[in-house]
């Protein structure tokens, strides 16, 4: 944990009158999703993007930030068996909201929020799944700076997706560099980030990142899939 300086469709048998009755199609095709909820992304009035059925029974919120090791973590660990045991059912719906520890953060933020709902899930799993590869330009980014050079955050940020490989990252996503300095420079988007860190930090007052709530209920000792996945609700027909 890091503190501050994130359907059923079942295949109906037809009887034959002059034939045996069908026998009952196997579990795994009576649990096939008619709709692969992976596939649909809102993003909430809050500015929180969401993954998965908006009317899902048990709604999982992620309190993140893309500077968090342990955050990445949950990604490789996490996101997997969410999207397939889970989400992909439509059973739970993820709700991504940030919580902002340092500008690193937040350009990563707006970054990822490029091209909105159609883009935010494949660029937030993206910066975290290339974590490793882009966290070393940065501790050097940071060691290096000149940290009185400007003091336009804007521009600062530009400098931070530049010389970090964020904006080489998400270049090669389709992103060119017009849009990603726009997105920057979206005084909306950030309006909703710095919100939802105000939430998370001052109101909220959570313990670090990643912090989840399942149903609204806070989930103080989970910080890991390991840790979270008993708070879950149990898949139909197998161990949770």
């Amino acid at each position: 944990m890091t503190f501050p300086s994130a359907i059923v469709r079942i295949a109906a048998a037809l009887a034959i009158s002059v034939m045996p009755a069908a026998l009952p199609a196997p579990a795994s095709a009576q649990t096939a999703p008619a709709t692969d909820w992976n596939r649909v992304v809102n993003q909430l009035p809050g500015g929180a993007f969401l993954l998965g059925n908006p009317k899902a029974k048990t709604r999982l919120v992620e309190y993140f930030s893309y500077t968090c090791s342990h955050c990445a973590q949950f990604m490789v660990d996490g996101m997997g068996p969410l999207r397939t045991g889970w989400i992909r059912r439509g059973l739970v719906a993820i709700e991504f909201r940030n919580a902002v520890r340092d500008p690193y953060d937040l350009t990563a933020a707006l970054l990822a929020r490029c091209g909105g709902k159609a883009r935010f899930v494949t660029n937030h799993e993206a910066l975290f799944n290339n974590f490793n590869a882009w966290m070393p330009k940065l501790q050097s980014y940071e060691e290096t700076r000149d940290k009185s050079a400007s003091t336009d955050q804007v521009a600062t940020m530009q400098d931070i997706a530049e010389k970090t490989g964020l904006g080489d990252l998400l270049a090669r996503r389709g992103l060119t560099p017009a849009a990603q300095k726009a997105c920057l420079a979206d005084k909306a988007q950030m309006q909703s980030v710095l919100a939802m860190t105000k939430d998370a930090w001052e109101t909220r007052k959570i313990s670090g990142t990643p912090f989840f709530l399942v149903d609204g209920k806070p989930q103080p000792s989970s910080h890991d899939w390991a840790s979270l996945k008993p708070a879950l609700p149990a898949l139909p027909g197998a161990a949770n």
